[in-house]
């Protein structure tokens, strides 16, 4: 039997996709004027956030390689066989899939799809060294450039297909949070919280998208000492009275990440503790007023580092107040352009859509310790900002 290096798998009818067809044609045409503008005959993508921006088709990788070619007149999913024929089925795309009988089949299928490019368009903030190397082996002498920083560019302005289904996100993460405070309780461990929280957001994305891969949804319920980073796991440590809490709701929908993030008390905060949540809501709302269009991200950041700078706060902050939504998720993309930080000068425009997240931690052994962080989501309009999450925060909300 003579085996193929890579074959089409066209198994079953095309599924229904997040977006219309009309919005992948409107992201392809955008990337295809990129490419001109910078003489790209090819741009391979390997990054699932790419890849899923342009195709629909969202890879689960266990350590294989996946990518998407765009050229001026296609664009290709390149899959591995075990995948069968979801790829295509989840995809605006063609596809290819490639076999593993004969290594680097992978990369036949992409020298296939590319073609005599004179020059690729690749992520250099993906590719890893190995794969740069094979990319060489089975391209040949083509001129290889970057264009993670176009695409991403790209990205952050976000169509108003992308801005409803980002609100509908919000709206899901408000719902995981109330799930989440009606049983929080002195004994209750934090992953048995969680579980409640995750379960409501799986259970509502399930109704409101019945045709959406349901996956990646999580929550990060944080007590007590846990609170001190923004990214701790959920632990099986039990709640006690007087504890700090943190309530973290991330509804993945179509690999969109959303996002509702809220401190909370079991039983009254102490004195330090309250001052310390009511600088960082000031913060906050301080923060909320500030995201309007022409603003810069590093003009937002440092009137906030102000503000704590003269509560004598500056030194507990833990990382930049804001980032941008869309395709992202714990373990894939982000709009690094579109972040609250010191060294970011991007101004805000019609189409973005930021957090407001400012976050203090305080060690142990000083008065208030833990983490406080509040976490609302705006959508910058042409002339104003709404701001899309509704779940209430600060002391007269959330002691439990």
């Amino acid at each position: 039997m003579k085996r193929p290096q890579f074959y089409t798998c066209k198994n079953g009818e095309k599924a229904p996709l997040p977006f219309s067809d009309a919005e992948y044609l409107r992201r392809l045409s955008r990337l295809r004027e990129i490419m001109a503008a910078r003489g790209i005959t090819a741009a391979l993508f390997t990054s699932m956030h790419n890849i899923a921006y342009y195709s629909g088709f969202l890879y689960c990788s266990f350590g294989r390689p996946y990518a998407c070619v765009v050229t001026q007149d296609a664009c290709t999913t390149v899959s591995a066989g075990i995948d069968a024929g979801q790829p295509w089925r989840r995809s605006f795309a063609d596809n290819v899939t490639y076999t593993d009988w004969e290594r680097n089949n992978y990369w036949r299928a992409v020298a296939d799809l590319v073609g005599a490019a004179g020059r690729v368009g690749i992520e250099g903030d993906h590719m890893t060294l190995a794969q740069r190397d094979l990319l060489g082996d089975f391209l040949g002498a083509h001129e290889v450039v970057d264009i993670a920083p176009d695409t991403m560019a790209a990205r952050m302005t976000k169509s108003a297909e992308e801005i409803v289904l980002i609100r509908e996100g919000a709206r899901i993460a408000d719902l995981g949070g109330a799930a989440i405070r009606g049983v929080i309780r002195e004994g209750a461990r934090e992953i048995d919280i969680a579980m409640v929280g995750r379960d409501a957001m799986e259970t509502e994305i399930a109704r409101a998208f019945p045709d959406s891969e349901l996956r990646d949804t999580w929550v990060w319920f944080q007590s007590g000492i846990n609170t001190d980073g923004a990214h701790n796991p959920v632990t099986t440590r039990a709640l006690e009275m007087g504890d700090i809490l943190s309530l973290n709701c991330f509804p993945m929908i179509n690999a969109y990440y959303t996002a509702l993030e809220r401190t909370l008390f079991l039983g009254e905060p102490d004195s330090d503790s309250l001052r310390l949540w009511r600088a960082n809501v000031a913060a906050h709302e301080l923060g909320i007023s500030l995201i309007k269009p022409g603003a810069t991200c590093s003009g937002i950041t440092a009137e906030i580092n102000r503000f704590f700078e003269s509560e004598n706060l500056l030194q507990y902050r833990s990382f930049g107040y804001g980032h941008s939504f869309g395709i992202l998720s714990h373990y894939y993309g982000r709009e690094a352009g579109l972040e609250l930080r010191e060294d970011i000068d991007t101004p805000l425009e019609a189409g973005h859509v930021v957090s407001m997240e400012p976050m203090l931690f305080v060690p142990e052994g000083i008065p208030g310790a833990g983490g406080y962080r509040e976490h609302d989501i705006l959508v910058v309009g042409g002339d104003n900002t709404e701001n899309i999450t509704k779940f209430p925060y600060g002391p007269d909300h959330n002691i439990v």
